[in-house]
């Protein structure tokens, strides 16, 4: 909440900033402005990585989908066949056949969550790996703007046209990053949350 607090504060102290002042100069398309905003859900969702890594997300849940359908007719198979026999098999040994199905069918059970969390994880990380090695084509393009800071259009209450950059963003980032290598063994970065890149300080002279 304090953090949502502080942009839509940030954005409201910059307004007059957001709005180009008649005659701003536009270098080659690009808007010159303090402060300019992106949507980063859509930067990611509509990059061609994003699009790529969204059709293997559901390539692997599709194939984990069929698996359980497989393993669920196999198991119920086995508990009919087990249950047939319960007329013919002492009561003891079919009480033991009946707590290793259940232990079974708990750890299968188990296994296949962890499949699907898994399926989700390697989504988050596609994220994280996207922003870190977007940052730096961020940054290059804060520059270009002059901006001093790139705002989250997500937690910005207004803003004019001009200054949003996702889809200058999308370009340079997709003519670098394409489709995006391997992410299974992707490092940790920043986190789906974390803020918007902004462009480095220049050193003091005096320094």
């Amino acid at each position: 909440m304090r953090r949502l607090a502080a942009a839509i504060s940030v954005a409201l102290g910059l307004w007059p900033a957001l709005a180009p002042a008649e005659g701003q100069p536009m270098r080659q398309g690009i808007p010159q402005s303090a402060v300019v905003v992106l949507d980063r859900d859509a930067l990611y969702s509509g990059s061609l990585f994003g699009q790529r890594v969204a059709r293997d997300i559901e390539a692997a849940s599709q194939e984990l989908a069929r698996e359980n359908r497989r393993i669920e007719q196999e198991l119920q198979a086995e508990e009919r066949d087990l249950t047939e026999r319960r007329a013919t098999l002492p009561a003891e040994e079919f009480r033991a056949l009946a707590g290793d199905f259940d232990a079974r069918v708990t750890e299968i059970r188990e296994t296949q969550d962890a499949k699907a969390r898994a399926i989700a994880q390697q989504s988050e990380r596609a994220q994280q790996l996207f922003l870190e090695r977007a940052n730096p084509i961020l940054v290059d393009l804060a520059r270009e703007t002059g901006a001093l800071v790139i705002l989250d259009r997500r937690f910005v209450l207004a803003s004019a046209d001009q200054v949003d950059i996702t889809a200058l963003a999308a370009q340079r980032i997709d003519a670098v990053l394409g489709e995006g290598g391997d992410i299974g063994n992707a490092p940790p970065g920043p986190r789906p949350d974390a803020p918007l890149a902004a462009p480095e300080a220049s050193p003091d002279p005096a320094d």
